[in-house]
């Protein structure tokens, strides 16, 4: 039996690879965060996940360069070499056979201890730009996945694969029965509301303020995020209870979905709003959804823009700037989008072009072909 550890800061695409390998021929571990938020010791989204598969899931941490002068910046730096000096107790540990990475800098440790001790390693980049730690990494991995046509000059083309960013088979497809548990009672335009699984907060206080107007016409869905230190899912019960009893049963908020559920709110949504990041898009992109993208600011590279730039282009998404957003231009831009449903949803076809519906079994043939 073959060995794999999977690392890095994005579980979705890892979560896909994971569904297509065979589980009689590749044990499996993964090593990452074992807290989204060390301060209020939340427990990561990747841990639970990971170990509700019952795989073998490796705390890990690492320092990381930050682009700001703090306290906290200052002490994360300085945890740089003992990231590496665990990355490479950990391998020596597990003896995998290969490492694959996805991105963020917990990898980059584990694929550089990889190189030194000739493990071969791949790192998958999910965005339309190149992570820093993309860069890092492809220096020491066998290959460089990509998942989006435009970055192949971007990289050392010798070692570059465009294979696509890998979506979970439950994101795409419908499952009636969990819609079931997720429905509303009125036939209306659903508009389902994410910030992502951590949540965004200015994206939750819009929300709050903009609730009583959504709700006169439509279903509102809002997942407002795991991570809770400002109470924005209290504060939108809140907002729930203070309005009528029609409206209120136009109103679900919930602070995380499992991946079925996503997957029906994705398919039965009308229109979804949410931030722009590369597992998103993907998402978004292979269902042909409408969406209304607030891309994060301040990424490195402005690679939230340039992912929602590709859907905008493509026909399916209106991008609006986080310095723009209101709850005022909130509304006018979902109304926008519904009343035009119609001319969004004939531009399906060029989004799906954009993506690989196989990203995850070429990512495993990818694999196999570094062990040959």
């Amino acid at each position: 039996m073959k060995k794999i550890l999977i690392t890095g800061g994005h579980i979705t695409p890892a979560l896909a690879v994971i569904e297509t390998l065979d589980k009689q021929e590749w044990k499996i571990c993964f090593v990452g965060r074992q807290y989204a938020s060390e301060t209020f010791k939340i427990r990561s989204i990747e841990r639970e996940l990971i170990e509700d598969l019952r795989i073998k899931f490796i705390d890990f941490n690492a320092g990381r360069i930050s682009k700001r002068l703090s306290f906290s910046s200052i002490l994360s730096f300085l945890k740089i070499p003992l990231g590496f000096i665990r990355a490479f107790s950990i391998l020596l540990s597990q003896k995998p056979d290969v490492v694959l990475s996805f991105g963020g800098y917990l990898s980059s440790p584990i694929v550089f201890a990889s190189w030194i001790l000739r493990i071969p390693s791949l790192t998958h980049e999910q965005t339309a730009s190149i992570g820093l730690a993309t860069k890092f990494n492809g220096l020491f991995s066998k290959r460089i996945l990509l998942s989006w046509e435009n970055t192949i000059n971007k990289v050392n083309q010798k070692k570059s694969v465009l294979v696509g960013n890998p979506a979970r088979r439950d994101v795409l497809n419908f499952d009636l029965k969990t819609w079931k548990g997720l429905s509303f009672n009125e036939d209306l335009p659903l508009v389902f509301i994410t910030g992502g699984n951590q949540g965004s907060h200015i994206i939750n206080k819009t929300i709050e303020k903009a609730l009583p107007r959504l709700v006169k016409n439509y279903n509102v869905f809002h997942l407002v995020g795991h991570l809770q230190a400002r109470g924005d899912y209290k504060k939108l019960k809140i907002a729930k209870k203070q309005l009528s009893k029609k409206y209120k049963a136009r109103f679900r908020v919930e602070k995380y979905l499992n991946t079925k559920q996503m997957g029906a709110l994705l398919n039965k949504a009308d229109l979804v709003v949410s931030r722009s990041g590369a597992n998103t898009i993907t998402e978004l992109a292979l269902l042909g959804k409408p969406s209304l993208l607030i891309p994060l600011p301040d990424t490195h590279s402005d690679e939230q823009v340039k992912n929602a730039k590709l859907l905008a282009k493509a026909g399916i998404s209106l991008i609006l700037p986080q310095n723009e957003l209101s709850s005022k231009v909130l509304c006018e831009k979902i109304n926008q989008m519904i009343e035009d449903a119609s001319v969004f949803k004939e531009n399906a076809s060029k989004a799906l072009r954009l993506v690989d519906k196989n990203a995850a079994s070429n990512i495993t043939s990818e694999i196999e072909s570094v062990l040959k």
